[in-house]
């Protein structure tokens, strides 16, 4: 799993559905949920 951080639970958390997206840059990310609040979490660099 990845990490990331979620600004409104204000800690890392686990990612729930995690998947690689391309940024507008071409760079690699992770996008996924908060498994606690729902709430999307990003993370830039692919895994």
């Amino acid at each position: 799993m990845v990490e990331a951080y979620c600004v409104k639970c204000k800690k890392k958390v686990e990612m729930k559905n995690a998947q690689k997206v391309t940024m507008k840059n071409g760079k690699p990310a992770m996008q996924g949920v908060c498994p606690n609040c729902g709430t999307k979490v990003f993370k830039i660099g692919g895994q």
